[in-house]
């Protein structure tokens, strides 16, 4: 089973061309995987920020500031 969310984070990350930092961000926010998928916007709306964008300013609201590629913490289990 944990292959399968391993997956599930691995199509998320390129479908909606996330970095660690991003996937880390979606973590700590609660989202998961399938959500973020399913939110991608379609080409009729325009209106509608990338995932990429959503996750960052989700993030900043709440908790002040984005993380970045260089302050990420990597936990290798």
């Amino acid at each position: 089973m944990a292959k399968t969310k391993k997956n599930d984070w691995a199509e998320a990350k390129k479908r909606c061309r996330l970095n660690q930092a991003d996937i880390q961000m979606a973590k700590e926010l609660g989202m998961r995987p399938k959500s973020l998928i399913k939110n991608i916007p379609s080409p009729k709306q325009q209106w509608k920020a990338p995932v990429k964008y959503r996750i960052r300013d989700l993030y900043e609201k709440k908790f002040g500031s984005v993380l970045d590629n260089k302050n990420l913490k990597t936990n290798k289990q």
